[in-house]
């Protein structure tokens, strides 16, 4: 039998699906090493299990496959009918069998994989509709999920951590975060600044002079800016050292 490839040949997008596989299998090694009762564990997102997280992943990859599909046909298929939808979706799946839990990640994340490995070169231009409501090209769905399988790997609290994640995915995620906070009007006065490269990344719409500046590695302020922990960051407000690192604005 002959191996079937992406049918895109588009280098930047070969990339970045490169990036959401290998965030798929590391989500994936995290899972598998965690034992049926660990998975009744809480993770590090408020009120989740790691039962919670991992039907969260199964059925995001099967929404977006729906946004694929809808990309290669023509065919309106939303990624999910309503936000409650979505909600009770994870619910349900958190109640799931462990074996049955582990299997829906799994398949969902092969039929994910066959609807972008299948999608015509020129359908990836097509547009669909994300569940904020956005209109992106399909090629956006791969950078939705790449976001979704290597934060949530770190959100099953089994040793993965966002150093873990690679730099080009920690970039965008900050960009992603930081835009938001920008669109919404919550970064006034908030400069984030990435230390331990050259040139530093700066991030903030105050400018140099923002009265907080937030200053840290780049795992590190990601991982403050997620609302996952302030470890190795620090905060200084108007040039002067804070004892404690104020809460990083709501971005989603």
């Amino acid at each position: 039998m002959v191996a079937r490839h992406d049918q895109t040949s588009d280098p930047q997008l070969l990339e970045s699906l490169l990036q959401a596989r290998r965030g798929t299998a590391f989500f994936a090694r995290k899972l598998n090493e965690l034992s049926d009762a660990d998975l009744d564990g809480p993770s590090l997102l408020p009120g989740w299990t790691r039962r919670h997280v991992t039907a969260h992943i199964g059925y995001n990859a099967r929404a977006i496959a729906r946004l694929i599909e809808w990309a290669a046909t023509g065919v309106e298929t939303p990624m999910y009918a309503s936000t409650e939808v979505r909600d009770h979706e994870i619910n349900f799946g958190a109640t799931l069998p462990p074996i049955a839990l582990r299997h829906l990640f799994d398949h969902s994340a092969v039929h994910l994989n066959v609807e972008w490995r299948d999608l015509p070169a020129d359908s990836w231009h097509h547009k669909v509709k994300t569940a904020q409501g956005r209109t992106v090209p399909a090629e956006e769905t791969v950078w939705m999920r790449t976001r979704e399988v290597w934060t949530h790997a770190v959100d099953l609290d089994n040793g993965a951590t966002f150093s873990d994640i690679p730099a080009p995915v920690l970039e965008r995620l900050l960009q992603d975060i930081t835009g938001a906070w920008k669109t919404r009007g919550t970064d006034t006065g908030l400069l984030v600044r990435v230390t331990g490269r050259q040139p530093e990344l700066e991030f903030g719409g105050a400018g140099p002079d923002a009265p907080l500046v937030i200053s840290g590695p780049l795992a590190g302020v990601v991982r403050w800016a997620t609302g996952r922990g302030t470890d190795g960051v620090t905060a200084t407000r108007d040039g002067a050292p804070l004892d404690a690192v104020p809460a990083a604005p709501k971005w989603i």
